[in-house]
């Protein structure tokens, strides 16, 4: 299929049918709702499933459901939504299913705004609900690179069987840009499905799809299981873009939308004569730690750049590590920076650095 212009919910929903997915259960919601709109008309030509729940809460239950009889699934909500799913997440993540979960995040706390954000990092990387578990967290830049992660997640998440959460804002789902859904993906060796609840033919032990352990001890054991799944996650699934990094004294740490504006800010100090890089955290679980060892001595300062007053800076802290000064610029409640003010947050810093 050549490239075509489509709207980014659009994209996501025909991403999802060619990763596989068969089965779609979500409620309506700003800025998200072409996802559920465009699968409710194109899922059943690929003899798939799209159910319209009552709510949230019934809809994640029903990703338990289709995910535990090893059927590719998919939901998708935005900011308040996902956080009315956590409860079901917890028990997805807990009994060791794969699903996919788009949020097209929104302005907040609260009902908030539908105008794009980055204010759920903390929801998206910290599991959102009760217990030991995390989710395997992707923050693409632009369509092409979501409709490529979207198609990959439902491999990953069969792989480490776990839900995949892939986190992107209103600009992104609401944009228009072309992409080619038949781009190829990396191909990962799929492992057979022997947990699924696919019925027994009579030919071995049923299998239980459950999240509830009783005794303490197995519920460790059964956690430490998970802990080492997250480890595995984070050895091999750290993905990340560095951009001019080589040469330059400030590196802007930024990803999704905001990266996109970071480039514009990047080029015009390159007019002024000031070498600005950029290091873009594709994936947000795990977070790609890795990318900072891989950072030159010419750096002396890093500026994380956010759509939120300040989540992603956690973790660019404990990359760092200590070692470089960390500078923070961030807009919230759905507004938009001009790349004009990521450049005089750059120089402010780089000024100060040579004032100390």
């Amino acid at each position: 299929m050549a490239k075509v212009m489509m709207k980014g919910n659009e994209a996501m929903g025909l991403a999802a049918i060619k990763g596989g997915c068969r089965a779609f259960f979500g409620y309506p919601i700003t800025p998200q709702n072409e996802i559920p709109e465009y699968l409710a008309r194109v899922m059943p030509e690929y003899g798939g499933v799209f159910l319209q729940a009552e709510s949230e809460v019934a809809a994640i239950n029903m990703i338990y459901g289709a995910s535990g009889a090893g059927v590719r699934s998919m939901t998708s909500s935005s900011s308040p939504g996902i956080a009315l799913k956590q409860e079901g997440i917890t028990y997805i993540a807990g009994a060791e299913l794969p699903c996919v979960i788009i949020n097209v995040m929104r302005g907040g706390p609260g009902l908030g705004g539908i105008q794009p954000s980055q204010a759920d990092y903390k929801q998206v990387t910290r599991g959102g609900g009760n217990g030991d578990y995390y989710l395997l967290a992707f923050a693409p830049e632009n369509l092409q690179e979501t409709v490529n992660i979207v198609k990959e997640a439902f491999d990953l998440a069969e792989i480490y069987r776990n839900p995949v959460m892939i986190a992107v804002d209103g600009l992104i789902g609401q944009m228009m840009e072309p992409v080619d859904v038949d781009m190829e993906i990396p191909k990962r060796e799929i492992p057979e499905k022997t947990w699924a609840t696919t019925g027994t033919l009579g030919k071995r032990e049923r299998n239980v799809v459950n999240s509830l352990y009783l005794d303490p001890q197995a519920l460790e054991n059964h956690s430490l299981k998970l802990k080492a799944k997250y480890d595995l996650m984070r050895e091999k699934e750290q993905r990340y873009e560095l951009v001019n990094v080589d040469h330059s004294e400030i590196v802007i740490v930024a990803y999704g939308t905001m990266a996109r504006i970071c480039r514009s800010a990047m080029e015009i100090l390159n007019e002024k004569g000031i070498n600005v890089g950029l290091l873009r955290p594709i994936s947000i679980y795990p977070f790609p730690e890795k990318a900072f060892a891989e950072l030159p001595s010419t750096v002396k300062g890093l500026l994380t750049c956010e759509l939120s007053t300040g989540q992603m800076i956690d973790d660019v802290k404990i990359a760092n590590n200590g070692k470089l000064p960390i500078g923070f610029f961030g807009r919230t409640g759905g507004m938009l920076p001009e790349p004009e003010e990521i450049v005089d947050a750059v120089i402010k810093m780089i000024g100060g650095m040579k004032n100390e």
